[in-house]
């Protein structure tokens, strides 16, 4: 009976062992598991700080080009050069209502002629591109100018002439060191 139960001690031993086996290998697959989750994240994290990386040097680029762009827009004046080029469309307007009135003139000279009994030459035809009546009136209204001021004293004109200059000197000055601006440091 002794070797009976030396034998049943074993057997229980072994069943033992057998179970904390099986129990260690589901401990190593779980820590398997674990880990590989582990190393997934960890990529993923590499992953993301790249694109993160990527993102912000993309958005750097676009605020350089904001800057550049809004740098450009306050060197040029373009709001001058859009008043200048309204103040010249005024004045083509009034050149050519003034112009148009050519076969006004010509019909005066037309009657002056036959008013003499003179033939007519074919140089004495004068002919104009047709412009209808219509153009000039709904145009009218841009082409008005504004009233003239009064002339400016000679003694206020020279001091705007010189504070003119100065400006314009001003402006060529800002303009130089406009081109050698410092980047600003990059946002976090």
């Amino acid at each position: 009976m002794a070797d009976e139960q030396d034998i049943m001690c074993k057997l229980e031993s072994i069943k033992e062992i057998r179970n904390k086996t099986v129990q260690m290998e589901k401990i190593k697959a779980r820590l398997k598991a674990e880990f590989e989750v582990l190393e997934s994240e960890e990529r993923h994290l590499k992953e993301y700080k790249q694109e993160m990386d990527l993102l912000l040097q993309e958005k750097m680029a676009h605020v350089e080009e904001l800057r550049l762009i809004h740098a450009d827009i306050n060197v040029v004046p373009y709001k001058n050069s859009l008043n200048v080029s309204l103040f010249g469309g005024d004045a083509n307007g009034e050149r050519l209502m003034s112009l148009h009135d050519g076969p006004v003139i010509e019909a005066f000279i037309t009657a002056d002629i036959m008013l003499l009994n003179l033939p007519r030459s074919p140089r004495q035809c004068f002919t104009l591109p047709f412009l209808p009546c219509s153009y000039f009136e709904k145009q009218k209204a841009e082409w008005q100018t504004e009233p003239q001021e009064p002339p400016i004293p000679e003694s206020l004109a020279a001091a705007a002439a010189a504070a003119q200059q100065l400006q314009v000197a001003r402006k060529q000055d800002t303009r130089q060191t406009a081109t050698f601006r410092q980047q600003p440091p990059p946002m976090k």
